[in-house]
């Protein structure tokens, strides 16, 4: 991830909260509902986010209306910005696949 980037990504309006709601997979639809984004925005922030590799597509759900949906999850658990006497620097801590996995196991258990 380019530090640039993804420092730019982070201050663009509603993308910190879009990441901080996608520690366990959401739609855009749950997204703009839960944050109150207007969804055309939202569906953008998603996928700039997606681009800046910050969230990645989980899986496609069976919608209430019976249609695919995308969900989307956070790829990432931190990003921490350091501001140096060259300027800043810019460190993210990645998501394992092993985590979201674990996440998964426990929200399953939790639902029976």
């Amino acid at each position: 991830m380019d530090p640039d980037e993804t420092l730019l990504v982070l201050g663009t309006q509603y993308n910190s909260a879009i990441l901080g709601a996608t520690d366990e997979p959401k739609s855009v639809k749950q997204l703009s509902n839960d944050l109150d984004i207007p969804i055309a925005t939202c569906y953008r922030r998603v996928e700039e986010l997606t681009e800046a590799g910050l969230l990645e597509l989980d899986d496609r759900v069976l919608s209430d209306e019976h249609r695919r949906t995308s969900v989307y999850r956070r790829r990432v658990d931190e990003v921490t910005v350091q501001f140096t006497e060259a300027g800043y620097e810019v460190d993210v801590a990645e998501r394992s696949q092993v985590k979201n996995k674990l996440d998964d196991v426990w929200r399953t258990m939790a639902d029976d």
